[in-house]
This record gives structure tokens, C-alpha cells and sequence, in this order.
């Protein structure tokens, strides 16, 4: 257990489907397999091939090169032991080896949109289809995987991969019952296989290959361990089926490549060769290239060894040195690519909308109103993927409903769901920031309705209580048994962090907003995109109300903490718990806060709640601080907000130290993260969050939009 590396990588392909797994190459959680197809992108994500158990066959000797946990506790086989290396870049590739032979295996998947209804497609329209909001012919979207391997030797091998196949929602396990059963349905190089559960039939896929000889073989493997599952107190069991297994004769230098893909059979693919493998990495590459504008010459991910790790005793290493301090990433280098890489994992089509999105993490989280807006600085402004901004603005925007913007969108047809109160606000922010980087004010005369009709509503009334009150102009709320900001956990009917009432972020974001719809009716008045008279009069109303709402504002004011209370409750009491919300209320574009009162605040929360990894939720020191996110579902939810560390909540932490201290150096050293980034949890991303007390232990998603976002809003 202890030589086994359980750090994990993640393959996406913009539409929701994803593979996964370790280092080691031993599945740990449910949402460990090679495709997980969303079969209603992003949503309906459904594991369909779990993996290929490999044994290799060399002078009459077999050697098992899979390794798996097991419901009682054992580790078998022991693959592991053999494994010689394992790099991420440009894609996963595993090493097994011994003195006379070595097979390597890489996996890649594709991104799955496949083609354009354009008869002269352009780059963007080819490669980032995504950030056009426009019907999508369903048959246009692919899921698949290849899995490529290579022999190098002495002698002739045997490779036998047998397939592991499931059909199960990526949430849960499978288990073996007389009512799940597997069709196949052999051909040449290929065999296609659909679930039939319950008289049921499920998701037809296929796999086919270049090269060997299928020999069908049914049988279940039961009682699969998911030991990550163990320690969340989840389901943590599973059975995998097998109808069967490949036999591949290798000479050196001989390669096998497979590919498993949804839907039946179709005479129309190409035939696979020996280059397939290949030509859809390069593919993966130039769609990037296009995308982030790298240049021929400019990708270093292949060619550093940042993520390069090596065996030594059978316990996983990185050849970096950790004490060797990395290089702040600049435009085209290695790792500045790998953060942007990583950025683009997150942002998938979602069909019911006909637009793009972004999912908020891996491996579990759909996409989320609020998570999207907060990241979309930093996946697309940043980036400079202004279309891709601009669609996600007019999706949200398109969709607003009571004043609220919506903080999900269902998986099947239907309403989205409107729960948040700072959704809407946080839409108005990060239109500000996208108009500031464009100077798009044709896109500002198409979207101040829905501004207008946000202001509306929060002027006189909506959902959940939302109100301005008429005596300060600060926004209030107030509806039991659901929680609207960002510290949203409910168990039951009970939110574990309530904050009715005047919450501090939420009340910077309405002042911001304000100042926003004062500048924008001014600048649409000047352009003559309406009655300039009456859009004056707007801009001066808007104004005043922002005057009012800063004043309002130092109600947050707490002299003898010299920080800012959480929330102003409805009975007018103060809560005063040392948050990072204060944080995010001076990180905002514009801010109503004085210039000693955002000193005294930034040095409170750097000695409270600065870690490497981000901010935590609540002071160490408050009686309900919880140091570490463990256990089971509902003490984790307890600790949620109560002292864990996010790391998104880094950007508004430099943000506002930036506009406070512009003269001092960030008290933040970037190495930590850094090294999380490239060595620790997900390589080549961010977890969602970290335990509050030494030494952080990554918990949560292992990967996570937001946390990526704020860092390429800041690192570089």
C-alpha cells in the first residue's frame, strides 16, 4: 500500500465525458474508468469501459502488469512493481518493464466535437465549436478514447488485454445481478457492446483495433475496493463484467492501438493504423495551439520533464526536485501552457442550452452559475478567448429569470434552478471585466436589459426575499432551510453556515454592480444607443444609489476587530466571525471600502486565514473552526465553510492586496501551489480545496475550475 502513487489524471473532451485514474494505475473511486461518456453532454455521465487488464507473455513467462484493490483488503495483482515510469505530458503514458522487454501504454481522448455544418470551417470553428451558441446537431458529438501500446524486447511477446465494462451513472458502483447482462456483437477488428439491464437496453459502444485476435470469455470480476470511496464513507464496492479479451502477438517495435467509442459500428470511420494514435495527439495539440494562439515550435510540454516520474524501489518519484524553486510562468512556457491546458479541461458544451459552460470540477461537479462567472476571468479573459466570455455572458444572460441568473441548468428538459442570490451579481461583475478587456458596447446595448431587469428586481422584490432595503439600499434576503452565497451547504433543512439577511460579499457586489449601471448608462447615452436624456438620467440615479450603498457599507465596519462583520442578520445582529468574505468584498472593481479600512482588514485575514493554498473559510481560532475536511458525507459538509482552505479564494486575496499594498510584495509564496499543481492530488490541475491546518492536505475535487482560474489571473 505504501510503495502504491494514488495521485490521479484526468482526461476530458468538452463535452462532459472524462477518463481517469492513478499513477499507479489502480482505480481508487468510482469515477476511476477510461470512459465515462455524457451521454446528454455535460450531463448523464455513464462509465462504459472501465479498463483493460494487461498480462504480457515473454519466453513462456506470464507477468501480470494491472494492479487492483480488492473488498478484502488485498492488493492483486501487483503491476505496480514493474512500473518503470510514468509522464503526463502530452498525454498519459505508463512504462512497465523488466531486463528484456518494456511496453509502454498511452491513452488520449479526443475532443468530441467532430466536425462543423459550415462547408469552409475555421479554426475556431473547428476546434472550439463550444463558444458559439447556435443548435448543435446531436450526431456531431463523439465520445471515445484510444489506448495505444508498444513493445520493445529481445523476443516475441504476447500481450492479453482483457476488457473490464460497466454500464453504470459515474455517482455510483456497479454490481453484478442476474437482470445486467452484456450483449456483444463480434466483427472484423471490432466488437460492439450494449448493456441490457432489466429487458432494458443501454448505451451501444464499440471497441476496435489494429491489430490481434478476440476471443469472447464472460465472466464478472466481483469485489472490486474503491479505498478513496472508504475514507468518505461512501459506496465503495464494485463488480466490473468481462465478455472477453484481446491477444495481441508483438515482435519489437511493434504497436497496438484500440479505440472505444459510443454508438454501433460505422462503415464510414476510417481504418485504423499504426499513425491513428499518433495523429490524434498532434490533433489535440493544434487545437490547442489554435485556441491559446502557441505557435509552431512553442509547445514545451513535450518537451519538459516536469512531469516525468521515475521508479526507484517500486515507490514513485518526481525527478524534479521539490527544494528547486520553479520559474514564474511567462507566455509560452511550459508551464504556463500546462495551466492553460488545464483551464480549457473545464469548459464543455451543455446541450439543453445550445451554449457553453464550464464544469465547475472533476470528478463529480456539473456546471454551476456561480462557479462559471468567478472563473470566467481567468479561463477566457485572461486567455483572451473573448467569444468564448461573450457566449457564456449571453447564455446566463438569455436565461435570467425573476432578476436571478440561474446557478444550475437541469440535466433533462425543464427550468434551470435559480438558488443563488450573488449569481446574478457576480454575471454584472464579470460583464464589467469582459467589457473592460473588449470596449464591446455593441455586446453592452444587447445585455443592459438584463441588466435592468436585474436591478429591477432586486430594487423591488424577488425569489427567496430578495430585497433592497429601503432605509440603507443594502441587499438583504431572507427564506429558511436554503442558503444562496457562496458557503451554500444544507444538510437536511439546515444550512451549515446560515447567512440571512445583509451578507458583506453579497452587499460589495450590489455596490460594484451599481457603479457598473452608472458608467454603462453613461457610456450607452455618449454612443447614442438610446435616449440619451433619459439614460443620463439613469446614470445619475444609479450613482446616487451607489453613494448610498457605500455609506451603508461601513455598517459592515467592526472597530474593534478592525475587520468586517459576515453578515448583518435580519434582527440587526452582527455576525462577527473573521471570514474571507470580507476579502472578496475588497477585491471587487470597485470598491467601498476606505484605504485604512482595507489595510487593517488584509492584515487580519493574511494572520488568520492566509495558507499556501489559499484562504481558509473561518479564523483557527473561532469555536467553530474544523482543521480538517474528513469522514463521511455529513462531517465533511460540517467542515465545508468552517476553516477549509479554497484556493480560488487566493485572486481575491492578491486582488485586493494589490489595490491596498500596491507598493509591498505579496505575502504569498506561489511555490506551494505550484508544486501542487504540477506534483500533487491531480497532475496537472487544482483540487477544490484543502484542510485548514498543517500540512493542507488536498481534499475535495481534484480538480477544479475556479482554482484554476485565479491562479492564471494572477501568476503570471
Amino acid at each position: 500500500m505504501l510503495d502504491l502513487d494514488t495521485r490521479e489524471w484526468v482526461l476530458t473532451n468538452g463535452l462532459g465525458s472524462f477518463a481517469s485514474g492513478t499513477v499507479s494505475d489502480v482505480r481508487t473511486r468510482t469515477y476511476h474508468g477510461w470512459l465515462f461518456a455524457a451521454t446528454n453532454p455535460p450531463s448523464g455521465r455513464t462509465l462504459l469501459f472501465s479498463h483493460l487488464e494487461a498480462s504480457l507473455e515473454v519466453l513462456g513467462s506470464v507477468v501480470a502488469l494491472g494492479t487492483n484493490f480488492w473488498g478484502n483488503g488485498q492488493i492483486e495483482p501487483t503491476g505496480y512493481e514493474l512500473l518503470r515510469s510514468f509522464d503526463i505530458n502530452p498525454v498519459p503514458k505508463w512504462i512497465w518493464g523488466q531486463d528484456n522487454w518494456q511496453l509502454t501504454r498511452q491513452l488520449v481522448m479526443p475532443y468530441g466535437w467532430e466536425g462543423s455544418s459550415e462547408e469552409n470551417p475555421t479554426p475556431d470553428s473547428r476546434t472550439d465549436a463550444i463558444n458559439r451558441v447556435s443548435p448543435t446537431p446531436y450526431s456531431q458529438f463523439c465520445h471515445r478514447i484510444l489506448i495505444h501500446y508498444r513493445y520493445e524486447g529481445s523476443h516475441t511477446a504476447i500481450l492479453r488485454l482483457r476488457l473490464l465494462i460497466a454500464e453504470r451513472d459515474f455517482h455510483h458502483q456497479q454490481t453484478a445481478s442476474a437482470k445486467l447482462q452484456f450483449s456483444q456483437m463480434l466483427g472484423q477488428q471490432q466488437v460492439c457492446l450494449q448493456a441490457i439491464n432489466s429487458g432494458r437496453f443501454g448505451i451501444p459502444w464499440h471497441l476496435r483495433w489494429t491489430q490481434g485476435n478476440y476471443q469472447p470469455d464472460a465472466v464478472w470480476y466481483w469485489y472490486y475496493g474503491l479505498p478513496e470511496e472508504t475514507k468518505r464513507g461512501l459506496g465503495d464496492k464494485e463488480d466490473l463484467y468481462s465478455p472477453g479479451y484481446l491477444i495481441v502477438t508483438l515482435q519489437p517495435g511493434d504497436a497496438v492501438t484500440l479505440e472505444a467509442r459510443v454508438g454501433f459500428p460505422d462503415s464510414m470511420l476510417s481504418v485504423m493504423t499504426d499513425k491513428t494514435f499518433a495523429e490524434a495527439v498532434e490533433a489535440e495539440q493544434d487545437r490547442l495551439s489554435q485556441i491559446f494562439g502557441w505557435g509552431e515550435g512553442e509547445r514545451g510540454a513535450e518537451e519538459t520533464n516536469q512531469f516525468k516520474i521515475q521508479n526507484s524501489k517500486f515507490k514513485i518519484k518526481e525527478l524534479l526536485p521539490s527544494a528547486s524553486p520553479l520559474p514564474l510562468p511567462n507566455a509560452h512556457s511550459p508551464l504556463w501552457e500546462q495551466l492553460l491546458k488545464a483551464s480549457d479541461q473545464f469548459i464543455v458544451y451543455r446541450a439543453s442550452i445550445a451554449g457553453p459552460t464550464v464544469i465547475a470540477g472533476y470528478h463529480w461537479f456539473n456546471d454551476w452559475g456561480r462557479d462559471t462567472l468567478i472563473a470566467l476571468p481567468g479561463l477566457a479573459l485572461v486567455p483572451q478567448r473573448f467569444d468564448l466570455a461573450k457566449g457564456v455572458l449571453r447564455t446566463f444572460g438569455h436565461y435570467c429569470r425573476y432578476g436571478l441568473i440561474p446557478n444550475a441548468f437541469p440535466d433533462l428538459n425543464g427550468e434551470p434552478i435559480y438558488n443563488s442570490i450573488d449569481a446574478a451579481l457576480w454575471w454584472i461583475e464579470t460583464l464589467g471585466l469582459y467589457l473592460e478587456a473588449t470596449q464591446d458596447w455593441n455586446f453592452l446595448a444587447e445585455q443592459f436589459p438584463v441588466v435592468q431587469q436585474i436591478y429591477k428586481a432586486f430594487v423591488g422584490g424577488t425569489h427567496f426575499n430578495i430585497q433592497v432595503d429601503a432605509t440603507d439600499g443594502l441587499v438583504s434576503w431572507d427564506a429558511r432551510g436554503v442558503a444562496l452565497t457562496w458557503m451554500d451547504v444544507v444538510i437536511g433543512s439546515h444550512p451549515i453556515t446560515p447567512r440571512y439577511g445583509k451578507p458583506v460579499e453579497i452587499n460589495a457586489l450590489w455596490y460594484s454592480a451599481l457603479c457598473w449601471l452608472s458608467q454603462w448608462a453613461e457610456r450607452l447615452s455618449q454612443l447614442e444607443y438610446g435616449s440619451p436624456v433619459r439614460l443620463t438620467k439613469q446614470a445619475q440615479r444609479y450613482a446616487q444609489q451607489a453613494q448610498h450603498v457605500k455609506t451603508s457599507l461601513q455598517k459592515f465596519w467592526n472597530p474593534q476587530l478592525g475587520y468586517l462583520y459576515d453578515t448583518i442578520e435580519p434582527d440587526d445582529r452582527r455576525n462577527f466571525q473573521i471570514r474571507p468574505n470580507a476579502v472578496l468584498a475588497l477585491s471587487l472593481h470597485h470598491c467601498g471600502f476606505s484605504e485604512q479600512q482595507g489595510c487593517q482588514i488584509l492584515d487580519l485575514a493574511t494572520a488568520s486565514l492566509l495558507t499556501p493554498y489559499g484562504l481558509r473559510s473561518l479564523d483557527p481560532g473561532d469555536p467553530e473552526y474544523k482543521g480538517k475536511y474528513q469522514g463521511n458525507q455529513e462531517q465533511r459538509d460540517r467542515a465545508y465553510h468552517q476553516g477549509t482552505v479554497w484556493a480560488w479564494l487566493i485572486g481575491p486575496y492578491i486582488r485586493a492586496w494589490q489595490r491596498f499594498y500596491p507598493q509591498q510584495s505579496l505575502p504569498f509564496d506561489w511555490q506551494p501551489l505550484l508544486d501542487h499543481f504540477l506534483f500533487d492530488a491531480c497532475l496537472g490541475s487544482i483540487s477544490e480545496i484543502f484542510d485548514g491546518d498543517s500540512p493542507h492536505t488536498p481534499r475535495g475535487a481534484i480538480a477544479q475550475a475556479w482554482s484554476v482560474a485565479e491562479v492564471i489571473r494572477h501568476i503570471q
